[in-house]
């Protein structure tokens, strides 16, 4: 597998991309092309140019959760393939696969809307739909893991928002939020957005979905910004049994916790134009 930021906070020096507080990864497996989260804005598509990838050719895109930060750029991508069908161009109509709620209204009060601002109805114009809370296989050793299950008692604790469900209102604990697990020849690699369920019980259910207890990697958000002392501490200590080979935490990691995340592995920088292959 080959993954390639397209989309982080952080940009590498010597590395002429554009970086946005976001997340987008373009994923190659055996022929399989993978679009994972579209970051803030069209900035994954202009980096993607540059870096000549193909996004009009992609066999599926993957939201790890429903957050701006990593479904605001979908609205370019659709931009981009309305205009392609207008001029009679083709493209690949990829699979959307997500959460079923991905497209539900999600606010911050007082700030207004922080979730997927693209309906339903408009996606599967342009998408074909796999909402599944459960894992999905995209080939034999790639695999969206589906609504992750709530297993320890230090991560995944407060609600971030508010969220409308079949016209009722209630606290947002980013039900929604999953990653992707590949298995490599060395063990695990974990592709996550945010992490929101907490980067511990998604490792935990890789681990059950594949059936594998190595961890070789893993790359992205890992949702340690301000933690809790118990949850920096727990999240560490567990790390460290799993002993991964590497962690390339970033986006909405700080860096007291990649301080101490550095404990429970080599920890290696992340940023636009990275790309990683296992």
């Amino acid at each position: 597998m080959k993954l390639t930021v397209l989309v982080d906070n952080n940009t590498l020096i010597d590395r002429y991309f554009q970086g946005e507080p976001g997340v987008s990864y373009y994923i190659e497996n055996d022929g399989l092309k993978v679009l994972f989260d579209t970051g803030y804005s069209d900035l994954f598509m202009k980096n993607a140019a540059k870096m000549e990838i193909d996004l009009f050719d992609v066999d599926a895109v993957i939201l790890s959760h429903a957050h701006i930060d990593h479904t605001w750029g979908i609205q370019a991508l659709i931009q981009a393939f309305a205009e392609r069908q207008f001029e009679g161009r083709s493209y690949k109509r990829p699979t959307l696969i997500a959460h079923p709620t991905v497209f539900d209204r999600r606010v911050m009060p007082g700030v207004g809307d922080i979730g997927c601002l693209i309906s339903r109805e408009t996606a599967v114009r342009y998408f074909d739909l796999e909402l599944t809370d459960r894992p999905h296989w995209l080939n034999p050793d790639l695999v969206f893991l589906g609504e992750i299950e709530r297993r320890n008692d230090f991560e995944a604790e407060h609600p971030i928002g508010r969220i409308w469900q079949d016209g009722v209102e209630s606290d947002d604990f980013l039900m929604d939020d999953t990653s992707l697990a590949y298995r490599s020849s060395k063990g695990l690699v974990i592709v996550a957005g945010c992490a929101h369920a907490g980067i511990c019980n998604t490792v935990a259910q890789a681990m059950q979905v594949c059936k594998e207890t190595r961890v070789a990697d893993i790359i992205g958000g890992f949702h340690l910004l301000d933690p809790t002392e118990k949850q920096l501490r727990r999240t560490v200590e567990q790390l460290s049994a799993w002993r991964p080979e590497k962690l390339h935490a970033c986006h909405c990691t700080d860096l007291k916790s990649l301080l101490a995340l550095s404990r429970a592995a080599e920890l290696e920088e992340v940023g636009v134009g990275l790309e990683l292959e296992f």
